[in-house]
């Protein structure tokens, strides 16, 4: 009993604590071209005697250790009385401040932000980017504490865009210090436009000029917003940004809970681009429900000093990247045989994938920190996309689940159903196995078959047997043995080996990663002539091939291998009850005009 007292007076005091704890930022940046940002973070209410403020090591929803600190040259402190306090660091990313008979903090440091992606921080005279992981840091221990960010743009910058709550002018409030982090902030010149759809208020930021015409991007993205908003039965938003970078070598999207940032090539919003656009508009959109608040129980709240594990980004970015298609097929922009050729297409590409024999979706999903951000010359011998496998597990689950209740409930009848007992109920994460009870109690039946052979096993599934009852028959097209050497080679001028098939006859008879290509049969090839070559042989017939290791000729001769690659297509069985099933699968919801 009395420990238990001790524990709940412990839980009185560190709530009192943080209660008291008053915390608020300002935010800088008087030479944009320094690419340096200026924080002043000041902290009262604090009684211990000393205080340690901690740079988060990753951003959310980018499943890698960016160790944000490393962009942080000095941290100083001063008290209220302006007084210099002993600032000490003691790991990577944490600094401890001597705060005896302080009354307030005041911490100030600079952040060097150059890096334009959806996942880090950019400043230069043309705009300033931030994504709070990479500027903002916390008092450890005290990340529950509510506050107020100031921001002084640069002269010329005129407008903010954020969905943070504005208090003031250029003054905005948090709940907390993930809410702080998980909005992101535009801060320049960027064009902005509204559209409401599904009940919210969006808001458009555009950075960088491009060939979009805002009256089409109003109705086309609220067509998305209305498909996704309906499929999951309420939007919780009342308002939400789009950040939108249009640039040249564009990162993607990251989501956010009542935001997202895009970035997308300028000239990306015409023809199949721009339904490439669309696709990651409603990927994005999507993830305000799943991840950001279905999510795995290890994804928020966030541990931010390291790897935060989950098998369950198959879910995540799987389900997310299988809704990203059909939403556009629902909304009218696919139609039927469009769709299908999306989802062969990634059918092909995974069980062409050597790595998918290797690597589960459960592993992917776990092994993201150290493979999925960092791929290797090795990496498609022996990983799968948890994005990719994850969306044919999503659309294998569909079909079964329209299945089960005969076409009168599919997958978004699961998704409501964990939203509601997870998210409105308790507002918690879920354990990979209380993902699996949730399913099971849904469909009324036991799914460790499924669990087993494909999330955490590497057995290919039976497609056929999930396709039939919409009326699609599934058969491999082309199983002949072709003429298949293993190597991946490319270069100007120099013809490089940059990847080998594992197991393929390069693998075996001596070929490796870096030899560079000099000479066939005697005669010198560049690119075009080494694959041309390749494509004269047949399995089993031998060749001379002249390469240099480390500047060391070596010469092999080779026999050419085979390899019988998969080629899936559907071919369309209708009779009046499966393509009922099928109907009611790739419904059109809301007809594009």
């Amino acid at each position: 009993m009395r420990k238990i007292i001790f524990l709940l007076l412990a839980v009185a005091y560190y709530s009192l604590s943080s209660a008291a704890l008053d915390i608020s930022y300002k935010l800088g940046m008087s030479k944009p071209n320094s690419h340096y940002f200026e924080v002043e973070m000041n902290v009262s209410g604090f009684t211990d005697t000393s205080m340690r403020v901690k740079m988060p090591v990753w951003a959310p929803g980018s499943y890698l250790v960016r160790e944000f600190s490393k962009n942080i040259n000095t941290v100083t402190a001063t008290d209220e009385k302006g007084k210099t306090l002993e600032v000490k660091k003691i790991s990577k990313n944490t600094w401890e401040i001597n705060t005896t008979n302080a009354k307030s903090v005041n911490i100030r440091y600079d952040v060097y932000a150059f890096e334009l992606s959806v996942r880090t921080s950019f400043l230069d005279d043309s705009h300033g980017y931030l994504n709070g992981t990479s500027v903002f840091m916390y008092v450890d221990g005290h990340q529950d504490v509510k506050g107020k960010l100031s921001i002084t743009p640069y002269s010329t910058f005129k407008k903010i865009s954020t969905s943070l709550k504005q208090e003031g002018n250029n003054v905005y409030s948090f709940t907390n210090y993930d809410e702080l982090v998980d909005c992101p902030i535009e801060i320049g010149n960027q064009e902005t436009f509204q559209f409401e759809a599904g009940g919210v208020n969006h808001t458009v930021a555009m950075y960088g000029e491009g060939n979009y015409d805002i009256p089409t991007l109003q109705k086309d993205m609220a067509r998305i917003v209305e498909a996704e908003t309906k499929a999951m039965g309420e939007n919780p938003n009342k308002d939400y940004l789009f950040i939108i970078h249009n640039v040249t070598d564009p990162s993607g999207g990251l989501e956010h809970k009542s935001s997202t940032t895009l970035e997308v090539n300028r000239w990306t919003y015409q023809g199949d681009d721009y339904m490439g656009f669309l696709s990651l508009v409603a990927h994005e959109y999507f993830h305000l429900w799943n991840v950001k608040r279905l999510r795995p129980k290890a994804l928020g709240p966030f541990n931010y000093d390291e790897e935060n594990y989950t098998d369950l980004l198959w879910v995540m970015e799987g389900f997310t990247s299988y809704y990203d298609e059909l939403f556009l097929r629902r909304a009218g922009y696919y139609n039927e045989d469009e769709y299908l050729n999306k989802i062969i297409g990634t059918i092909n590409y995974v069980e062409n994938q050597p790595g998918n024999q290797v690597q589960c979706v459960a592993h992917s999903s776990f092994d993201a920190w150290i493979k999925a951000y960092r791929p290797t010359e090795n990496s498609s011998n022996t990983t799968i996309s948890y994005y990719s496998k994850g969306q044919i597990l999503a659309a294998l689950l569909d079909l079964y689940i329209i299945q089960k209740f005969n076409a009168e409930k599919c997958i978004d009848d699961f998704m409501r159903r964990l939203y509601k007992d997870f998210y409105l109920k308790n507002d918690v994460g879920f354990t990979e196995a209380e993902f699996q009870a949730t399913l099971e109690d849904f469909l009324g039946e036991d799914m460790d078959w499924f669990f087993t052979k494909y999330v955490y096993g590497t057995e290919t599934p039976d497609y056929k047997k999930f396709f039939d009852y919409v009326g699609l028959t599934f058969y491999n097209s082309d199983d002949s043995v072709k003429p298949f050497l293993g190597v991946r080679a490319s270069g100007s001028g120099r013809l490089i080996i940059s990847g080998i098939t594992a197991g393929s006859a390069a693998e075996e008879q001596g070929l490796s990663v870096n030899d560079e290509i000099i000479a066939i049969n005697g005669y010198r090839v560049d690119q075009n002539d080494f694959d041309a070559f390749v494509k004269t042989l047949d399995p089993g017939d031998e060749f001379e091939v002249l390469i240099s290791r480390d500047n060391v000729l070596k010469t092999y001769t080779l026999k050419m291998g085979g390899k019988s690659s998969k080629k899936y297509i559907f071919k369309p069985n209708f009779n009046d009850e499966n393509r009922k099933r099928f109907d009611y699968w790739l419904r059109v919801d809301i007809a594009h005009h």
